[in-house]
């Protein structure tokens, strides 16, 4: 069964932080690998952060959150995060999580089979 179900989400201001979780079913989280995305009204969705399940634990960033955001995963729980640090106001959007069994963890929703609902952050100043 794929499921994804996102939490975490909700308003905060500039500077301040979000925890973005992402429960798992069993065979989603036997995924190659699992990322973050957002998308922005009226703007395209953008890949944010990616780990690879397996292996190392391999991540990979987009330069608009490096250094701010961390991605992690929790094995035990199948669960993944999303840790973000020194929000902007730019960073408001609907954040999704997704799951990939093709053999890519990147940054390119393209690739990407399974999707969760979303859940909104929104930053004020």
């Amino acid at each position: 069964q794929v499921q994804l179900v996102e939490s975490g989400g909700g308003s905060v201001q500039a500077g301040g932080s979000l925890r973005l979780s992402c429960a798992a079913s069993e065979y989603t989280y036997s995924s190659n690998c699992m990322g973050w995305f957002r998308q922005a009204p009226g703007k395209e969705r953008e890949g944010v952060a990616a780990i690879s399940i397996g292996g190392g634990g391999e991540t990979t960033y987009s330069n608009s959150v490096k250094g701010r955001f961390t991605i992690s995963k929790d094995n035990a729980k199948k669960t993944l995060y999303l840790q973000m640090n020194s929000l902007k106001p730019e960073d408001t959007a609907m954040y999704y999580c997704a799951a990939e069994r093709q053999d890519y963890c990147g940054l390119s929703s393209r690739f990407f089979d399974y999707w969760g609902q979303g859940t909104q952050v929104t930053v004020s100043l």
